[in-house]
């Protein structure tokens, strides 16, 4: 008989199922059968199946646990999936997220969290949080666009603190072509 993971993908099912396992600790087959279909639209079927399959038997409820929690936390906040969410102090959300999975909902992301390809010269920055800030002051007159080809300049964004105590720093690193990309250089 097919593991309710197995039914939904329908895959065969045998008595060395890596799927079984791994849906134990999920107590209805509905749930089951949920979890099972939104990490394989997330991951891909067979990266799934290689995933799973990679760790010893005993792992794999932990494993599928966690790959469900990052799957919901990146679907519900895609800039820093769900560490972002646990640092931030909204893990709730990510809960909330894996429950509705669990009961067949659908997830959608965050508003107000900048998606990948967004316009970095937008005036509006979000952080997980919803707190706008202003990451790259504007400077008069264009003046970062008239460096001649190929300078390229690195201007200190902002300091903060770690959890450590010690400063970090964020910078960024840009080029004529008018590109930023942000270094996070952490414990300087």
């Amino acid at each position: 008989m097919s593991c309710n993971g197995c039914r939904v993908l329908r895959k065969g099912c045998g008595e060395n199922c890596v799927l079984r396992s791994s849906l134990r600790w999920i107590p209805t087959p509905q749930a089951q059968g949920h979890a099972t279909l939104f990490l394989a639209k997330f991951f891909g079927r067979s990266d799934l199946l290689a995933f799973i399959s990679a760790v010893p038997e005993s792992q794999r409820s932990a494993l599928f646990q966690s790959l469900l929690f990052e799957a919901c936390g990146r679907t519900v906040n895609p800039v820093n999936g769900a560490v972002g969410l646990l640092s931030s102090g909204n893990w709730r959300l990510c809960q909330d997220a894996v429950e509705t999975v669990l009961a067949g909902g659908s997830l959608q992301a965050l508003p107000g969290i900048r998606q990948a390809g967004a316009d970095e010269s937008s005036e509006d920055r979000f952080s997980a949080v919803g707190s706008v800030r202003r990451m790259w002051p504007s400077s008069g007159a264009g003046s970062e666009n008239r460096r001649s080809s190929g300078e390229r300049r690195v201007s200190r964004l902002s300091t903060g603190v770690s959890f450590l105590g010690e400063e970090s720093e964020t910078t960024t690193f840009e080029s004529s072509g008018g590109d930023r990309k942000k270094l996070l250089n952490l414990f300087v």
